[in-house]
Parts: structure tokens; sequence; C-alpha cells
């Protein structure tokens, strides 16, 4: 099974500021601020939702084909993401712009100031998916994720025109779109993904009912943070699946990537849907013990001991043959 990631490609560069900012601040000077900051740390990760969950498949072994737009200064990137596994080859490289990124900087109360730049991302609407689908021989499935909106609208309408199914994934970009942009995206979807809070935000801002959207989709895929997954297909029991058990919870960011790098590559296994969920609950579970989204080390011979203690020696041996 041929599976293409779309999505953002982004660096995030994280600073820390020693004090405080509310102590920098004066309260009547707020409408001139000017103030610089002496950090005393500067982490530079690598990130993107479509890069974070085609790294995840690509050390899983599925060989994602990553679509998404990026700058010249994407070399060093690409050649990470290649020896991991991920087909670069259709990513779009912007001639003038940067690829985009985040910067932040946070304080020593938690208090966080940063700015993304969108970048080379802008440029992302401008890949055909029949271009990536001719040069791999076809797509078995597109997962939609979070990317420049215009991106996200084209490719879900020429997924359509082209009778590719695909996964509709919007997570943060939920914030800015309307009910309008949110239905179309998601009408006609094989699968929905979202956490507790955007599916909530989704039957708001659609005016659609839970039962509506899973009339419209082939299959609704739920994260529930520490409680797990709930995958909701029409006319069908629910399946619910726990997370394992972790050995530390160091930092989230990432996390539902890392599902859904798990989850795809059930798929493309050919497994069950509850199988595909604990891949991915088990995929989730290294991120969150792992300060960034791509520093986890997937071996092999761990990942089983965990993924068997947790879902039992059945489950395992289905898994153990697609990862060996």
């Amino acid at each position: 099974m041929r599976i293409a990631v779309t999505g953002s490609i982004a660096t995030d560069h994280l600073m820390t500021f020693p004090g405080r900012f509310a102590d920098q601040l004066v309260a009547d000077q707020l409408h001139t601020v000017s103030l610089s900051f002496l950090v005393d740390a500067l982490d530079v990760r690598r990130g993107g939702v479509g890069a974070n969950i085609s790294f995840g498949m690509g050390q899983l072994g599925t060989r994602p084909v990553l679509v998404g737009a990026a700058g010249s200064d994407f070399g060093e990137y690409r050649d990470w993401l290649d020896r991991h596994g991920v087909d670069t080859a259709s990513v779009r490289i912007a001639e003038t712009l940067h690829t985009a990124r985040f910067v932040c900087t946070t304080d020593a109360d938690h208090n966080q100031i940063g700015s993304f730049y969108t970048g080379a991302m802008s440029e992302a609407r401008l890949i055909e998916l029949k271009t990536v689908a001719d040069r791999v021989g076809g797509l078995d499935l597109v997962l939609i994720g979070a990317d420049d909106p215009e991106a996200m609208m084209r490719h879900t309408e020429e997924c359509r025109t082209r009778e590719i199914p695909f996964a509709a994934d919007f997570s943060q970009q939920i914030a800015r779109m309307e009910g309008s942009e949110i239905r179309n995206l998601l009408d006609g979807a094989t699968y929905l993904f979202s956490n507790e809070y955007e599916k909530g935000l989704i039957e708001s801002k659609t005016g659609w009912t839970d039962a509506e959207i899973l009339s419209k989709v082939g299959h609704r895929v739920t994260t529930l943070g520490s409680r797990g997954v709930r995958i909701e297909s029409a006319g069908q029991d629910p399946i619910e699946v726990g997370v394992p058990e972790e050995e530390a919870k160091v930092e989230p960011t990432g996390v539902g990537d890392a599902f859904r790098a798990g989850f795809l590559s059930g798929l493309a296994w050919g497994v069950s849907h509850e199988r595909a969920a604990q891949v991915g609950c088990m995929l989730a579970t290294l991120v969150i013990e792992t300060v960034g989204t791509q520093e986890y080390e997937l071996q092999r011979s761990n990942f089983m001991d965990r993924f068997t203690k947790a879902y039992g020696h059945e489950a395992a041996s289905e898994v153990q043959a697609h990862l060996a």
C-alpha cells in the first residue's frame, strides 16, 4: 500500500530565558514595547506535521511519500529524512523562501513569546498529486495534514476528482478554518483524524452532529490522550485501544503525529484497525518519553517487548512479521 503524507515541513528554534517576561514590561509603556532577551539555550529541532508523520512511518519501514514545500535550506533536513526511510523526492523546493520556522522563547514561568514564519509552506498549493502518483506508480491513500490552507483544499479536491482515498487531518488549522471549509475537507474522507477537543470543535463549526459526520466519512479516529484512541465506523461497534505503560513522561509535542504514523503503517501492512491503533499508541509512547518530535529511536526488540506486554502475544505475532 503506497501512502503519501501531505503537510507542513518546518524547523523549531526554541530558546530559554532565565528570567520573567513580566519583570521586563512597564505597565504604562505597553503601546511601545522594545525588548531584547539574552537567552541561555537554543534548541533547533526538526518538525512540521507532514515530516513528523513521515519520519515515524519511515522508522516502521513503510517508506511514505512526503508531499510538501520547503526552502533551499532544506538540504540537511532532507538527508535526515532520506536516511530514516522517507521518500522526499516530491518535496517542492522554493527558490526564494526559507523552510517554515517556529521561533519561540520561554521564560522561567513557562510563558512564551513566539513567531511562526510560513515561508516556503505557502508554495505547497502548487503541488499536483497526479505528478506524485505518476512518479511512484499510483497512490492508495493520501493523508491531508495541516499545511497551507489552499494546499489542503487543492489536495482534497484532487483526491476526489481522481478517486484517490484520503484521510482528513486538520489539527492546528481548525482554529482558522470556517465551518464551510471544514465540511468540504472532511466530506468523503476514508479516515477523519482528530483529538477529543478537535472533535467537538469540528462538530461546533460544521453544525453537523457526531452521527452526521460519521455518515460522511468512512472511519472516525479520535485520540483520547492518556485514555488511548477510539475508532468509529457507521453501523459498527466502536473500537477502543488503550496506551502502553510509559517509562517517563518527558514532552508531549509530536505524540499525535506519531500515533498517525503508526496507524497509517498498520494500514500499509494490511492489519486490522485495532492492530493499527495499537501500533500507533506504542509509537506515540516512545515520543512522549523523548524531547523532540523526531529524536526517538525505534529499537525493534524493545518495541516488540513493550508491545507484547501492552497488547498480548496474539497482537504481537501479527505485528512482528511486518516489523522484522
